[in-house]
């Protein structure tokens, strides 16, 4: 064959998804011709497509070098870019696209994207309207326009977004879910369950979905039937939807869960659940259900959520033995200001130790690290002013983690799981809160109907923390000083 026909036949695989045909036929492209500008592109794309971005990367770059007025590739080389975290250098590549071919609608739509994920929230909206512009019918545009809303408080006009993608293009994954985190977090669940159960379709969801010849269940009566719940997520999802257990096995089902290892001591409390720890063997069962498919299965409004505290507690012995560390007559707080950097949302939840520093005004207070992962060394090395005991070394899982809580009178934590742990307890928690929160913490409440001890303290612009924690600062002396004299009586 020659070059040409072979370029087409390789598109043609390309285009059926059979990418290592394609790739072989693109290398075939380049043995012969080892400055093929599109041969390198497309095996660039297909590349990326197998998530080996930084190869993708160089053979984009090289295609761009031969013929540096390639609009395709730049935008191409943006995509890879994003799904590297490089977003300056995304931004720059959809902007060069545009630049190379002003009409290109779906490097408008990625650099909407790219500017969303960057918190320029208006400079987005007007990229997917611009895509629009020159493609009404671009699906794509339109859910990547309802994020740009949805991140800047615009939830109406968001979810209007999200339904003209689906209009437009009914399997659009990523617009049903991003559809379903906002119906949820405007406390719709009756939709939001519903679209939540695309949550596997959409590109970027992180928990692959669990193919079992068991069918999944829908919330029907059990009779005895063995059922699998298994965890999916973060710890924090899987401390939120345990609460169902009780409920599954109240439908006369003999409960098995799959949790985490790093929860796996913790919840071995439950009753009437079997356990067994994710990557170990499963026993037989009849029907399974992912965890966060509960609160469709059993049709959860608002007003029915099941929230009788505690549902989890620490273990005596182990409570016992962290009363040592946790000592002293003053109000003992556990602090948490991180959580994992992976998280795609971490930017926004996440918090600096020094940022706390206002409290550290508050007297009569005694503060506890329970922060896990790298930030946990922040306790160690400051900020000056605000000391912090640091038992990140003890905390090897979430067991641990719950006897120390036990031992305090508060915890303050950003969105983590010991925030789902301490609401999970009982236990009182202030959790900080970002602009637009998770969908699980609902709008303009400063309580939780899932934990009836939480208090929520939310930014009331994005990113100003520190209004925040003069909030927490401020409640902390008036509930310190309530405490204090409670205890001299």
């Amino acid at each position: 064959m020659t070059i040409d026909q072979l370029m087409q036949t390789a598109l043609r695989k390309h285009q059926d998804g059979r990418l290592a045909e394609a790739e072989a036929l693109y290398r075939q492209v380049l043995t012969q011709q080892p400055d093929h500008a599109d041969a390198l592109h497309f095996l660039g794309v297909a590349a990326h497509q197998e998530g080996r971005n930084e190869p993708a990367e160089a053979l984009i770059r090289r295609a761009i070098a031969l013929r540096p007025g390639y609009a395709e590739a730049y935008s191409n080389l943006g995509a890879v870019l994003t799904q590297q975290g490089k977003l300056d250098e995304a931004v720059s590549a959809y902007r060069d696209a545009i630049r190379c071919k002003p009409g290109h609608a779906q490097a408008y739509a990625n650099l909407g994207a790219a500017l969303s994920v960057q918190g320029k929230l208006d400079e987005a909206a007007a990229a997917c309207r611009q895509a629009i512009a020159l493609m009404p019918g671009f699906a794509e545009a339109h859910s990547n326009l309802g994020a740009a809303l949805k991140e800047s408080g615009r939830f109406t006009e968001a979810v209007a977004a999200y339904e003209q993608a689906i209009r437009l293009k009914p399997d659009h994954a990523e617009a049903h879910f991003n559809l379903a985190l906002t119906l949820l977090l405007l406390g719709d669940f009756s939709r939001g369950w519903q679209e939540y159960e695309w949550r596997w379709k959409a590109r970027g969801f992180l928990s692959p979905k669990r193919n079992f010849d068991q069918p999944l269940w829908g919330g029907e009566q059990l009779n005895g039937r063995r059922i699998l719940l298994h965890a999916e997520q973060g710890l924090g999802d899987t401390i939120q939807f345990v609460r169902y257990a009780a409920q599954v096995s109240a439908r006369g089902g003999k409960v098995v869960l799959e949790c985490q290892p790093e929860l796996h001591r913790l919840l071995e409390q439950l009753p009437g659940v079997s356990l067994v720890a994710a990557g170990g063997p499963l026993p037989d069962f009849d029907l399974h259900c992912p965890l966060l498919s509960l609160g469709r299965a059993f049709a959860t409004k608002l007003e029915s959520i099941p929230n009788p505290v505690p549902y989890l507690s620490a273990d005596p012995r182990l409570v016992d033995r962290w009363a040592s560390r946790v000592t002293g007559g003053e109000t003992k707080v556990g602090l948490v200001w991180a959580g994992k950097a992976t998280h795609p949302n971490d930017r926004n939840r996440s918090m600096r130790l020094r940022q706390f520093l206002p409290l550290a005004k508050v007297q009569g207070v005694r503060f506890y690290s329970l922060q896990a992962g790298p930030a946990a060394r922040h306790a160690v090395t400051g900020p000056p002013g605000l000391e912090v005991a640091d038992l990140s070394d003890a905390l090897s899982d979430l067991a641990e983690t719950a006897a120390a809580i036990a031992n305090l009178d508060l915890v303050i934590s950003v969105d983590t799981a010991v925030a789902h742990l301490a609401g999970a307890m009982g236990k009182p928690v202030w959790v900080l809160l970002s602009f637009i929160p998770d969908w699980r913490w609902l709008l303009d409440r400063d309580d939780s109907p899932w934990y009836p001890t939480a208090r929520l303290f939310r930014q009331k612009a994005i990113g100003r923390w520190d209004e925040v924690i003069d909030r927490v600062a401020e409640c902390l002396v008036s509930t310190n000083t309530t405490r204090q004299s409670r205890k001299s009586r």
